[in-house]
């Protein structure tokens, strides 16, 4: 490795820590939400909001940070970025209230929306073309580190609440999992210190000798001065305004529609309803509450090992061909879970009626009226259930009634869970932010990635917020099959429409596919 590829790696390791605490700010909120749930008694919608919240925020940051960082530049986003996960994690962990801790996802949101723009942008104008696929799946991959050390993070927690007392008892172990992001956020703001600013934000805004300098430490001199000079002759120094004009350009109409298709169908597929949900979505299948999170820890792994191997082959396989690998497997393994929880049964038989009285504290001989009737799905059990008990005690005893009632294959349903994760982390996870951070011209990256940033989290937005309805009101079984759907319709969409990338400078991707005037 050469010194060049050192000081790159380096400052790319550094900038993508913000994809560390997005994917662990976003993911931790997987851990906590039935502890939210009762201790602020939330409705369904309320759960989904105080789930969503951050994204909503991360949304309107998505729309401003390219913008912002245009005209203050990269670094002084990135570490406004960083002191908002920092505060955030603070003020989350001490909630009174539920629109307390409310305010406090959103301000994290805040951080996740920048980070998610600016960082791999950071990194592709670093980045010799050779290696930018690469590099710039640094920011994806510290994403899925993040998640994995948040379901861990959460499970060590919950295991040493139970026989805690004081601060760390049962009943604020949701504060500590929210609470111990502050630490890595603050480290990272130090870090930033450390880090020079953009080149091609340099060459842009005047400072040509300083864009030099930076680009020669990872590039070469030569190379520098080649991709400068490119850059250049393809623009000035543009306002704001004219950028936005110009990603409506019909030049653009190619690219655009692909970033916010691919935008759309990375969030349409579930990712973040698992991602976010995980526990709930395995206590339904009839596992205990520690086993739930404990195969959440499962789930992060694979998405980490997952990545790892997207990361390794980007640049040799292709972005295309991985894409249409990964959307084919996540249709099969959501068709897969749809399957499972469709054909499941629900009955209250005598032994899972005692297992379920000795938790629930209620009357044997109650549950014993609907013991002798095997339910079709969750949602006959649950009308049931309401009939007879009333709403109020089947929103308190939810997930032990499912779990004391369901027969499903929970292995099968496992399986499914982590092949997603497999396929999406392959796939979607990491190749959406490379091409994003490749197919739009240097004249409108920025402001560009921002855009379909924006489309991804408000799609992400609905599917957080929608996902507990949908379970309540359509099951689990419709809900994985339209996650199917969409993977088909993504998987027909790349195949006509997405060129390949690969080894191609930012110049030469524009002049094939996105050509514009100056």
């Amino acid at each position: 490795m050469t010194d060049a590829d050192r000081y790159g790696l380096k400052l790319s390791l550094i900038v993508a820590l913000g994809g560390f605490l997005m994917g662990f700010d976003a993911s931790v909120i997987s851990g906590v939400v039935g502890a939210i749930e009762e201790e602020f008694n939330l409705t369904k919608i309320q759960l989904g909001w105080s789930v969503a919240s951050l994204t909503l925020a991360a949304t309107f940051a998505m729309l401003v940070s390219g913008s912002l960082s245009e005209r203050f530049g990269r670094l002084l986003v990135l570490r406004t970025a960083a002191a908002a996960f920092a505060i955030s994690a603070i003020l989350s962990a001490i909630a009174p209230t539920y629109e307390w801790l409310v305010f406090a996802r959103m301000l994290g949101g805040l951080g996740v929306g920048a980070a998610l723009i600016i960082a791999p942008v950071y990194i592709a104008e670093i980045s010799p073309p050779a290696k930018r696929g690469r590099l710039v799946s640094l920011n994806q991959l510290n994403i899925v580190v993040g998640i994995s050390v948040a379901f861990f993070s959460n499970y060590f927690i919950l295991k040493v609440s139970v026989d805690a007392v004081g601060l760390i008892a049962t009943e604020n172990a949701w504060r500590w999992m929210l609470g111990v992001e502050a630490l890595p956020a603050f480290l990272y703001f130090i870090a930033l210190l450390f880090v020079p600013e953009s080149p091609r934000w340099l060459a842009r805004n005047g400072h040509p000798e300083a864009a030099l300098e930076v680009l020669s430490k990872t590039c070469g001199r030569e190379q520098a001065k080649a991709e400068l000079t490119a850059e250049d002759k393809g623009e000035t120094q543009d306002s704001l305004i004219k950028a936005w004009r110009k990603l409506f350009q019909p030049a653009l109409t190619l690219v655009l529609t692909i970033g916010i298709v691919i935008g759309i169908v990375q969030q349409l597929t579930g990712i973040n309803a698992v991602f976010f949900y995980a526990p709930i979505i395995f206590e339904q299948s009839g596992v205990a509450t520690d086993t739930a999170f404990l195969q959440a820890v499962l789930v992060g792994l694979v998405n980490l090992v997952f990545t790892l191997v997207a990361i390794k082959f980007i640049d040799s396989v292709g972005r295309r061909a991985l894409l249409l690998s990964g959307l084919a497997g996540i249709a099969i393994c959501m068709s897969i879970l749809a399957a499972s929880f469709g054909s499941a049964t629900y009955q209250l038989s005598d032994d899972k009626i005692t297992g379920f009285v000795a938790s629930a504290k209620v009357s044997e001989h109650e549950l014993k009226i609907l013991g002798d009737t095997q339910f079709e799905s969750e949602l006959e059990f649950r009308d049931a259930i309401v009939k007879t008990f009333g709403e109020p005690f089947y929103k308190t005893h939810e997930t032990t009634l499912l779990r004391a009632s369901i027969d499903i294959n929970t292995g099968l349903v496992l399986f499914g869970i982590l092949g997603f994760v497999a396929c999406f982390a392959v796939s979607l996870g990491p190749v959406m932010w490379v091409l994003f951070s490749e197919i739009f011209p240097n004249q409108v990256r920025a402001v560009a990635i921002s855009f379909v940033g924006l489309v991804n989290s408000a799609t992400s937005f609905g599917v957080q917020l929608l996902f507990p309805w949908e379970l309540e009101n359509w099951g689990s079984a419709i809900t994985f099959l339209i996650y199917a759907v969409v993977a088909v319709a993504g998987f027909v969409f790349v195949a006509k429409y997405l060129p390949e990338t690969k080894q191609k400078t930012l110049e030469q991707i524009e002049q094939e596919i996105a050509p514009l005037s100056a």
